[in-house]
């Protein structure tokens, strides 16, 4: 993607629709539990204050940001949850203050980013657009563990193309991070977007494919639901195989969400 700007507006619609969800929550509502063990509704919010001063950091001071990996390294199991649980001690009115804060420098630092720039991160380097297109999926992401708790339904956007593209770059990554061979074809993904259009990718003659609705995709390749809830379909054992383990985000395996019974 050359031009970032697309994504980045995308990026800055999907905070503004979280915000709305979050702007007006009481302090009771601020500490429900959702869905990630030991983690609040304030713990949400603040994870992302926290990932986006990182890529503020990485954007801005790519020498800086080198302490922050080291800091992760130090720490690979408890790093994230240690910045979420400080984060989450602020009274909510300062951690929404600061999540906005940040949002707003994240977006104006990408949109000043010199074309063909890339930036540091805690796996490979990434564009402008990619970093937009990795904090737009953890803001859908996380938004989808707050609205989880709340008990929102929230309709689904075309914005979800971004976490369908990065669910589909980052097969060989879930299968390799498992100690895994990765499969040696291209898969044929087609999903319905919540328009009603057909998102293709991969060869249309592939015989390994995964259909289903895109929000199913995106909810499985964060971890927000159990593939058996899914209307998902795989057709070929490594494409089945897959939609066991996809992964759309860095580090280790996730444990995935248990399965409810829901299946759609």
């Amino acid at each position: 993607m050359s031009d970032p700007s697309a994504v980045i507006d995308d990026l800055r619609q999907e905070g503004a629709q979280l915000d709305e969800l979050v702007a007006e929550l009481g302090a009771e509502q601020w500490a429900l539990d959702t869905p990630a063990p030991a983690w609040t509704v304030a713990h949400q919010i603040a994870h992302l204050v926290w990932t986006d001063r990182s890529a503020l950091l990485a954007v801005t001071d790519a020498g800086a940001f080198v302490g922050e990996v080291e800091k992760a390294l130090a720490s690979p199991e408890g790093f994230v949850d240690e910045g979420a649980a400080q984060g989450a001690a602020q009274p909510p009115a300062r951690l929404l203050a600061e999540w906005r804060a940040g949002r707003g420098a994240l977006e104006a630092a990408l949109r000043a980013a010199p074309a063909g720039a890339r930036f540091p991160w805690y796996g490979p380097p990434m564009s402008a657009a990619s970093m937009a297109t990795g904090r737009l999926m953890e803001t859908w992401a996380h938004g989808q563990d707050i609205a989880d708790a709340l008990g929102v339904e929230r309709a689904p956007t075309d914005r979800l193309r971004h976490v369908v593209r990065i669910g589909v770059r980052t097969r060989d990554f879930a299968f390799a991070v498992r100690g895994l061979t990765p499969p040696a074809g291209e898969f044929r993904v087609e999903l319905a977007s919540p328009t009603g259009e057909l998102w293709t990718y991969g060869p249309s003659d592939a015989p390994q494919r995964v259909t289903g609705p895109a929000l199913d995709f995106c909810l499985l390749v964060t971890q927000r639901a159990h593939r058996t809830d899914l209307a998902l379909r795989a057709e070929g054992p490594d494409a089945d195989r897959w939609l066991d383990i996809a992964q759309a985000f860095a580090g280790p395996p996730g444990s995935g969400r248990a399965p409810e019974g829901n299946a759609r």
